[in-house]
């Protein structure tokens, strides 16, 4: 055990994404959890890091600690989640007009379905979507998009298609991939959408380059044309932000789900700590089961289920 000197502490409040990304960059300094309300602890040279388990407001506290505290924790601080001002604007664009864009959620996750929503944003409901404070979801507090993903599935014409765990790990098996998953279920959404406002702007959060985008698609009987596709496109375009937080409140409610049917709290990403819930998973429930909830191809599976 290194020693630590006690009075050189940092504490962030990090979401699921950047503690999934964390679990997997100290993989290799992992140690026992010292206590049952800790989900991960590493350490490592001349630091430790422990991951509390219980949330707040969507994220978990984070406490470095010893010599090199706030070097290791300066590379975590821009996940911190910023200080939320609804009532402000936000930096998405009121000069597009009409348009349809569409995101998806749930791809980079072990547990739990992929879901693609398209959505059409009318221009005269621009500036209620900056009122909102609507912007790329994993920016937002899970309970933030508790709060909007109702309002916005109400307000908004959409297309909310849900690729379950039982039906993903059947077209994986087909030989599908998770990008060409996605295209397919991203073309299928804005058609849905564009049909019923045609000569409409599309945008999408783009990833895959459109060349190898509409690759994946031959052999559809419609293809969407004429979609703009952008990186990061969350925080340029209002529909697919508005998409992004649709898609994401749908997830939180399909993973609860899943929690009080199996009585277990599922976790995010596809880092140590979804390794060590899928074994107990199997424990109680077993293979079978698991096929059921989480996506097989993933790496995840080879460290749950025990080797031959």
């Amino acid at each position: 055990m290194v020693r630590m000197e006690p009075s050189r502490n940092v504490t962030l409040s990090l979401p699921d994404e950047a503690i999934a990304k964390m679990e997997v960059f100290y993989a290799e300094f992992e140690k026992e959890n010292p206590s049952p309300y800790v989900d991960f602890f590493a350490v490592g040279e001349e630091v430790a890091i422990t991951v509390y388990r219980k949330k707040k407001d969507g994220c978990r506290k984070v406490v470095f600690q010893g010599e090199k505290a706030e070097y290791e924790s300066s590379i975590w601080k821009r996940y911190c989640p910023p200080v939320e001002t609804p009532s402000k604007p936000t930096l998405l664009s009121l000069s597009l007009g009409d348009q349809i864009g569409s995101d998806e959620v749930g791809t980079g996750d072990f547990f739990g379905p992929v879901i693609v929503v398209a959505a059409y944003v009318p221009t005269k409901d621009l500036p209620l979507l900056k009122e909102l404070g609507v912007t790329d979801s994993k920016a937002l507090s899970d309970e933030r998009i508790r709060t909007l993903g109702p309002e916005l599935l109400q307000r908004l014409d959409h297309s909310l298609l849900i690729l379950d765990n039982p039906k993903y790990n059947e077209v994986i098996a087909k030989g599908e991939n998770m990008n060409s998953i996605k295209a397919k279920l991203h073309n299928r959404a804005l058609l849905n959408v564009s049909a019923r406002h045609v000569k409409t702007a599309i945008y999408q959060d783009q990833f895959a380059a459109p060349k190898l985008y509409y690759s994946y698609l031959q052999g559809e009987k419609e293809v969407c044309k004429g979609i703009i596709f952008a990186t990061k496109g969350e925080s340029k375009f209002p529909s697919v932000a508005a998409a992004s937080c649709i898609a994401r409140y749908v997830f939180l409610c399909k993973m609860e789900e899943m929690g009080k049917r199996y009585d277990m709290e599922f976790p995010l990403g596809a880092g140590p700590s979804v390794n060590r819930f899928g074994k107990s998973f199997v424990k109680r429930f077993g293979v079978e089961e698991l096929q059921k909830v989480a996506k097989v191809n993933f790496a995840n599976m080879k460290k749950i289920l025990p080797q031959e």
